[in-house]
């Protein structure tokens, strides 16, 4: 079965940078819509950013527009998650997701797949 595998979370001083990477075994990601998650123990899991099927109209969570950006490397068969300007509020264990739903801009995790182990991203001076 396919699964993501996603990576580069460390710990980073507010007001950092990270770059998350999301790649999959046994499955494309192009032309699919993928998203990006976070959760915290204790909450649900919420939508941060996802990018559409040909790469168009990215959406962005609130707490995050503007200072995240989510691309894709078709080549690699890797999305990426670039977060700027970084606060403590930040800090989740980031999943991404493939939805099954083509063209679909909600982003609610029920309506994606195939999470992976997710990555932690720590952000604490």
């Amino acid at each position: 079965q396919a699964q993501f595998v996603e990576s580069g979370g460390d710990l980073v001083q507010p007001g950092g940078s990270l770059r998350l990477s999301c790649t999959a075994s046994g499955l494309p990601l192009r032309d699919r819509v993928i998203g990006w998650f976070r959760q915290v123990p204790g909450k649900e899991r919420e939508g941060v950013a996802r990018i559409g099927e040909s790469d168009e109209r990215t959406i962005y969570a609130d707490s995050v527009r503007g200072r995240f950006t989510i691309t894709r490397d078709s080549g690699k068969n890797t999305v990426y998650l670039q977060m700027n300007n970084l606060t403590p509020e930040d800090t989740a264990v980031y999943y991404c997701g493939l939805s099954p739903y083509p063209g679909i801009t909600l982003l609610r995790p029920n309506f994606y797949l195939y999470w992976g182990q997710g990555t932690q991203v720590t952000v604490s001076s």
